[in-house]
């Protein structure tokens, strides 16, 4: 669990296409075996420290005549942003996808002040 200090807490969403690779016979439409898409997100502004970030599939197109095997994750995660990190392997053909994330995480406040 993570606790926040503080008056503010900060929310962020977003929704970003990873990849559309059936469109260009990309890797992940045309590849087989472990293959990976890194995709980095910004924060529309900057949390006081890294945030809560939750990331899931909210859009798929794969092909039915492979077996469906996905992997999505947040990765590197900072007060700026992070990455979006979809995973397939072996047959799967994955023609598109899109992912949903939200970030939850302590908000600067204009009252705030840095002595470093």
């Amino acid at each position: 669990m993570q606790t926040f200090d503080g008056r503010m807490i900060g929310v962020d969403r977003g929704s970003v296409v990873l990849f559309s690779d059936f469109e260009h016979d990309g890797v992940m439409w045309t590849g087989t075996g472990p293959r990976a898409s890194r995709t980095p997100v910004r924060f529309s502004q900057s949390f006081r420290a890294p945030p809560v970030v939750y990331v899931g599939i909210s859009m798929w197109d794969l092909d039915q005549k492979t077996n469906q095997r996905a992997d999505i994750s947040a990765e590197n995660v900072t007060e700026d942003g992070f990455d979006v990190v979809f995973k397939t392997w072996a047959d799967t053909r994955v023609a598109r996808i899109r992912a949903d994330w939200m970030a939850i995480g302590a908000a600067r406040h204009e009252d705030d002040w840095d002595v470093t």
